[in-house]
């Protein structure tokens, strides 16, 4: 299975995608073809189903509407280059075009029959130039659409059906800062959880954010029960800085008190993500000032720590010993914080955590 490719070509037809149309949009189309306002919904709802590869699928929409549609919209905003599985038989990372020549990837995570998890990206690169991620050597090239988001789901959704199976979890932590692309993150994972599309439930959406303190205190607002997972990795300041460069903004302690403030307001439980650097945040005293930090900002119950191994990349990092990373999560234990250190699955094809990361140089970046 390690090394299997799987090479796409697909030709696309019109200029916006449908999932990049809103209703008004959509609905004007339809209204200047003489087609009711029901039509909407339906062509939602078709764009949506798994299984449903092109116009061409729409058997109960009139095949004159079918053709105008193929020619007005494209089926999706991103086109399957190449797609890779990895050794452990499970994960798969495709590589997706967009409509002008950047490139993203997204990751499909199986869990042994349990559910199918997607990573989604929100951006094409990204500009939070994390120390130990791959993907911030790119630097920003442009936010994406909604449509480019949801589609990524979409693209799963569509191989999934050849197997008899779903999408059922979604987690923002693809390339990109969500929270930098916060409005069409958000409209995204709405589209994500609509009964009448995807119908995906919200408690099963985790939104990654390395620390926007002020989209933190907007999401609460959101009235969207998701989940919040938030990229921490490191106890004190002067770690976080060096590893973090948006430390310098919105340090430990702002953090913490946002996330505080996001677990008070949607009554939902926080996740920090802490990446473990062998010999820089992963001591038994840096678990130890993690969990006081924690509990000094939090009530009990509402933080879990989610702490990832390593994984190959940019900084020149070591992933540490496994010992030291179970002796790590006893001591958050013992602090009375909640910690699982997470499998990393992936590895072999770059699809880990970290990892992802696509050769660049069609356009110049955006700022």
């Amino acid at each position: 299975m390690s090394g299997w490719h799987r090479r796409y070509r697909c030709d696309v037809t019109g200029h916006d995608a449908i999932s990049e149309v809103d209703d008004g949009v959509l609905g004007a189309w339809l209204t200047e073809r003489g087609e009711p306002a029901y039509r909407v919904r339906q062509i939602r709802r078709h764009a949506s189903l798994a299984g449903t590869c092109g116009w061409s699928d729409l058997t109960d929409v009139p095949k004159r509407l079918r053709d105008d549609l193929a020619v007005s919209f494209r089926w999706s905003s991103v086109e399957p280059v190449t797609e890779q599985a990895s050794a452990d038989g499970e994960t798969r990372k495709a590589l997706l075009a967009l409509w002008d020549g950047h490139r993203i990837e997204t990751v499909l995570m199986p869990h042994h029959g349990a559910r199918n998890s997607v990573c989604v990206s929100t951006q094409a690169g990204c500009p939070m130039a994390c120390a130990f991620c791959a993907t911030g050597e790119m630097g920003l090239i442009r936010n994406l659409t909604a449509g480019e988001i949801v589609d990524q789901v979409r693209h799963w959704q569509d191989e999934l059906a050849a197997e008899g199976d779903r999408v059922s979890h979604v987690v923002y932590m693809g390339m990109g800062e969500p929270f930098n692309n916060y409005e069409a993150t958000l409209a995204s994972a709405r589209m994500l959880t609509d009964p009448d599309a995807f119908g995906i439930s919200p408690r099963r959406i985790t939104i990654s954010t390395c620390g926007v303190v002020p989209k933190i205190d907007a999401l609460a607002s959101e009235g969207l029960p998701i989940n919040l997972a938030i990229s921490l990795h490191a106890p004190v300041d002067s770690i976080r800085t060096a590893i973090m460069p948006i430390n310098r903004r919105w340090d430990i302690d702002l953090v913490l008190a946002s996330a505080a403030r996001y677990a008070k307001k949607t009554k939902r439980r926080v996740t920090f993500e802490y990446i473990l650097l062998g010999g820089v945040n992963d001591s038994a005293e840096a678990a130890a000032l993690l969990a006081r930090r924690i509990t000094e900002h939090m009530r009990p119950g509402a933080a879990h720590v989610n702490l990832i191994p390593y994984n190959p990349g940019p900084g020149g990092f070591r992933r540490p010993p496994v010992e030291r990373m179970e002796r790590f999560a006893e001591i958050l234990e013992g602090g009375g914080i909640s910690a699982t250190v997470r499998i990393s699955k992936g590895q072999d094809i770059a699809a880990a955590c970290g990892q992802l990361k696509v050769p660049e140089g069609r356009a110049a970046p955006v700022a």
